[in-house]
């Protein structure tokens, strides 16, 4: 029996798009999902960059309004990778249009904005999911699983930072993620989002938080807009404009299981490409991660005999370790992009059986809104309450 192809519409061909990409076209050659995934069409508004990332990527067709997406019917699932701000109504159309959602993170840019996404998915009964791409490392998995399997035993810490420094030289150009109107925020939701949904997959949820955020560089360039080059090349031009988002946040949470939170999140981080950590802290032991560091995780027994106790790495390319084996041979590593790899499989399963994987919109919702209090208590520099979802 031949397998079922599902036609893939994707809006967005900047760096996520080129993840997204490179995860439809890789994951049938290492897993056997349920339906074959088929590129019909890539769409973004300037047509000769459209047009070059889908002769890039393999794309059958390109799009400049994602509308038509919607209309096709050889297109099953949307994937949305544009700019936050887009976010809203390209899945709402799509979950009316019947299509199974695919979003990248944060879903909304604010928590109103991800309930009506949450809203229009179930209301159209359609698959629905987000990107958080770091749930799918295998390093990752195997502490959610040994956190589960009690390994840890009751949970008293989650810490993490995420830093990054990409931003860092004051006369970077004013890109879209540095626009509140776009972006919604900034460092907290472009990567504060990601270690957020890393403890609710690992830990559990917050009730509470207490937060300060920072922008260290009030103005910027604009970007140049001859040049074509965008994100990370972009090109900065002689005008000013000025910089609507927070530059850092820090912010400590209390979790429903009893558990302490300590986040931390900066684009200000010289020498921290892609600095995204945590260690968690149980009565039994600790595990401990960092992404550099992606296919390694650092593992404490505290039941150990004391003459051998200290962290041992463990080096996750097993075969009975998640997402492991299935790349290549035992302490053959992995790299980024099969992340997305990972997240893809679980997507397309899902829209096979009919049902959202996780993290779904609702998880989504409950990751905006903490991001919301974040800023509220930020503001308000008092303790104040997660809302529910």
């Amino acid at each position: 029996m031949a397998q079922k192809e599902v036609g893939i519409g994707l809006i967005g061909y900047a760096f996520m798009g080129k993840t997204h990409s490179n995860a439809y076209r890789q994951v049938a050659r290492f897993f056997n999902p349920e339906v074959k995934p088929i590129l019909r069409a890539i769409c973004g508004r300037n047509e000769q960059n459209v047009k070059r990332a889908a002769d890039q990527f393999g794309w059958e067709s390109y799009e400049t309004d994602y509308r038509r997406l919607l209309e096709r019917k050889d297109i099953d699932i949307i994937d949305v990778s544009s700019p936050g701000n887009e976010h809203l109504p390209m899945a709402i159309a799509a979950a009316q249009a019947g299509k199974t959602v695919f979003c990248e993170k944060p879903l909304g840019n604010s928590f109103d904005e991800a309930k009506q996404m949450l809203d229009a998915v179930e209301k159209a009964k359609v698959v629905n999911m987000v990107c958080f791409n770091y749930r799918r490392v295998p390093a990752v998995a195997l502490a959610k699983r040994m956190i589960e399997n009690g390994d840890l035993g009751r949970i008293y810490h989650f810490r993490a930072r995420y830093l990054q420094d990409w931003i860092a030289d004051p006369n970077f150009p004013l890109v879209w993620r540095l626009q509140k109107e776009i972006a919604g925020s900034g460092t907290l939701g472009d990567i504060g989002a990601h270690i957020l949904d890393l403890s609710a997959y690992l830990v559990g949820k917050l009730t509470e938080v207490c937060s300060m955020t920072e922008t260290f560089v009030k103005q910027r360039p604009l970007q140049a807009t001859s040049t074509g080059t965008e994100g990370l090349n972009a090109q900065a031009s002689s005008e000013m404009g000025e910089v609507t988002v927070d530059d850092a946040a820090a912010f400590i949470g209390r979790f429903e299981n009893g558990a302490m939170g300590v986040f931390e999140a900066t684009r200000f981080a010289p020498g921290r490409r892609n600095f995204n950590t945590f260690e968690i802290n149980g009565e039994k032991g600790s595990v401990a991660f960092n992404f550099e560091r992606m296919n390694e995780l650092e593992y404490f027994n505290a039941q150990d005999p004391t003459d051998r106790q200290g962290f041992r790495t463990i080096n996750v390319n097993e075969n009975d370790q998640p997402y492991s084996g299935i790349y290549w041979p035992a302490g053959h590593i992995i790299g980024y992009e099969h992340s997305f790899i990972n997240t893809v499989y679980d997507l397309l399963q899902g829209h096979a059986q009919g049902k959202s994987p996780h993290p779904d919109f609702r998880d989504g919702a409950y990751n905006n809104g903490v991001l919301d209090t974040v800023v509220k208590a930020s503001e308000s520099r008092k303790w104040e309450a997660v809302p529910q979802v």
